[in-house]
């Protein structure tokens, strides 16, 4: 049973998946999703739950630095209730807070360029959010 992570912004969801035993976070991939069109990519996350049998998802809440949440937690939180809904994993909500500034630091780090940036950011934030839920648990 594996643990999927999702860094769930308002035009891509990055996706990240646990090894078997819940230690490491490695990056799926990303969706590409239309907010004002309803296309949220439930299709696609339905098919990675099923085919690598995810018994939880951890799902990014941004919030704001004094702690409040604001409008894109609150999307979060509503994706994750429609996750629970429509598959019946459950689902945990974690703190990203910097998140994806630190993901931002590691590629710079790597000498990515700025293009291969803007298309591994979000997987790369759903790693830092699942790695950080796991390193939690053990």
């Amino acid at each position: 049973m594996r643990i999927m992570g999702l860094d769930v912004g308002s035009k891509t969801v990055g996706v990240a998946l646990s090894d078997e035993l819940g230690w490491t976070a490695q990056g799926l991939k990303t969706l590409k999703i239309n907010e004002e069109k309803n296309e949220f990519g439930f299709d696609e996350i339905g098919q990675i739950i099923k085919e690598n049998q995810v018994s939880q998802v951890v799902i990014g809440l941004p919030k704001n630095m004094n702690g409040t949440i604001g409008p894109r937690g609150e999307a979060s939180q509503n994706f994750a209730a429609e996750l629970e809904r429509r598959f019946d994993v459950p689902t945990v909500l974690w703190d990203e807070r910097l998140s994806t500034m630190a993901a931002e630091r590691v590629l710079l780090e790597a000498d990515v360029s700025r293009k291969k940036r803007k298309k591994v950011i979000d997987k790369m934030a759903a790693v830092m959010i699942l790695q950080g839920y796991l390193d939690s648990k053990n």
